[in-house]
């Protein structure tokens, strides 16, 4: 059939949504929410292409609404992870044979129709499933999940036109294959954008792919699934089942053909994950590849000419937004003395006038967190908080889950740098903030740098460019995501690579060329046009 060297779109990011009052968009994103919320969903695993229920049926419902029924999904157990792995690696070789500009136009595809007929259903079952307001929805799981579909697509690209050089008589070339194997895709809640990264990523490469999401992102990963399969990804190239985790880990984890793990979770799984992978390296055909983003204890430093509502709106914002449920969220602060009285009043007048309640009430900048563990845990640090000496709550502090698990946003603050607070990763609308003397700001660097062992996201503001540089230096293995005068959130694809080191993940950059990387193994080929037909070399002859 015809050939060529064939250009893809040039990736642009896509442009956000308002949905201010009267948009079509907010029209038909209401109207979305409202039917979604008028029926129940029966949520089969898909596997080998085929819709499979076990039966077992776990009820679903709206983080903020938690006695209203969405659906019910069929848990997964061990049987079912086993006929994922069969189906991927039936599916394999067929896969992985296509044609890149085959693999190429699916995954575009599935990006436009993201952005068209399925962007208010996608965004509204994020809303209900996960409790994001519109906003936060819009650059999630539409645009964010748009942006790693299009630019992976290019990065795909640049990385098949990476070649070596050749000389005279000689053509030497790489080859970018897939790995020999399954790859294992373990997704998070807050994000359905990575839910759908994860897999998509690898698929793309020509892998085939076991995608476990988390619980409380099912309902939106099984529109994201719907997605795939409508923009003609093939049956059993990416399987979507939801076993509970040491299920999937005892018949993942032992199995020869195990290629990889792409994984967002939390730091605690995830190097059980990888020691359990190192205890079985015997078994695997070949040395799996373990990409991973984990937790963060992310920062906000201010320095003592930083603008004091710069430095405000950044706390609000950064830590705040979707309930500071955010790898990247703002955890822990540092402001000097002498704009910690003017940077307090604009943020405490930022958190009196936030709103907080449902998603479908656009007016809600708060919502709830994502589950009651989740709002038992942050609730016991807030109880603790106010009972502990040398701490007080100067912000919220006041939670309720009779209806959902809502949670104000809350601030502590600490005179103890290292308060429990200040060190442990919370995931939630708590923010540890400590007060420094403004002449101490070499002495608060190094508290930053040594507090926590994460190393994600972090934020230096700062008027003074000297002291941006040197704060820069010093923080330079804190965070893989730096900021200078913003929020630590909000990383964009194609301008942001996201990803953090330390405890915080491996670094591999999702949203960058270097993500795409981990999931191939390259071969070189040697061609020579004229071969040797006599082993003598010329240094062999006598004078």
């Amino acid at each position: 059939m015809p050939k060529g060297i064939y250009k893809v779109p040039q990736p642009h990011n896509e442009p956000v949504k308002s949905y201010a009052p009267g948009s079509n968009e907010r029209k038909e994103l209401q109207r979305m929410l409202k039917e979604l919320r008028a029926s129940q969903l029966d949520i089969p695993m898909y596997i080998g292409g085929k819709e499979v229920r076990s039966g077992n049926k776990i009820r679903l419902s709206p983080p903020h609404d938690h006695k209203h029924t969405l659906g019910y999904f069929h848990k997964s157990d061990k049987k079912h992870v086993k006929q994922a792995i069969d189906a991927a690696l039936a599916a394999k070789k067929k896969w992985s044979a296509l044609s890149w500009e085959h693999r190429a136009s699916i995954f575009l595809k599935a990006a436009e129709l993201i952005a068209g007929p399925y962007r208010a259903k996608l965004n509204a079952a994020t809303m209900l499933g996960q409790s994001k307001n519109a906003f936060q929805a819009e650059i999630d799981s539409a645009c964010e999940i748009i942006d790693f579909l299009r630019f992976n697509v290019h990065y795909m690209t640049e990385i098949y036109s990476e070649q070596p050089a050749s000389v005279p008589g000689i053509w030497n070339r790489l080859e970018w294959r897939p790995l020999e194997g399954f790859i294992y895709a373990l997704t998070p809640f807050n994000f359905t954008a990575i839910a759908g990264n994860l897999p998509s990523s690898c698929a793309m490469m020509g892998n085939v792919v076991v995608w476990k999401p988390s619980n409380t992102q099912v309902y939106a990963a099984n529109v994201l699934m719907e997605i795939f399969q409508k923009a003609g990804v093939p049956d059993g190239v990416i399987n979507l089942i939801y076993p509970s985790g040491p299920d999937a880990a005892d018949v993942v984890f032992s199995h020869r053909d195990f290629a990889g793990i792409h994984f967002t979770g939390s730091t605690e799984v995830f190097q059980s994950i990888w020691k359990t992978i190192g205890n079985n390296i015997h078994t695997y055909r070949s040395y799996p590849r373990i990409v991973g983003e984990t937790g963060g204890k992310d920062f906000i430093l201010a320095h003592s000419s930083a603008d004091p509502k710069a430095v405000s709106t950044a706390i609000s914002r950064g830590a705040f937004e979707y309930q500071g449920q955010k790898c990247s969220a703002a955890s822990r602060a540092y402001i000097p003395s002498n704009i910690w009285k003017e940077v307090k009043e604009h943020v405490l007048a930022d958190l009196n006038s936030m709103k907080m309640g449902p998603v479908e009430d656009f007016t809600n900048f708060i919502n709830a967190v994502i589950d009651e563990k989740s709002f038992d845990k942050l609730t016991g640090f807030i109880e603790r908080a106010k009972k502990d000496k040398g701490v007080s709550i100067i912000a919220g502090g006041n939670y309720n889950k009779s209806k959902g698990y809502f949670i104000e946003p809350t601030i502590i603050q600490v005179k103890d740098p290292k308060y429990v607070t200040m060190c442990e990763e919370l995931f939630g609308p708590v923010l540890t903030l400590h007060v420094y003397e403004a002449d101490k700001f070499d002495d608060i660097l190094k508290t930053v740098d040594t507090t926590s062992n994460y190393a994600l996201t972090g934020a230096i503001l700062a008027q003074d460019r000297y002291a941006i540089e040197h704060a820069a230096e010093k923080l330079v293995n804190s965070a893989g995501n730096f900021y200078i005068n913003d929020k630590p959130t909000g990383a964009v694809v194609g301008q942001q690579p996201f990803g953090g080191a330390r405890g915080s993940g491996t670094n591999d950059k999702a949203g960058a060329k270097i993500n795409l990387l981990r999931w191939v193994s390259p071969r070189t080929i040697k061609e020579t046009f004229v071969p040797a037909t006599d082993y003598k070399y010329p240094f062999l002859q006598k004078d």
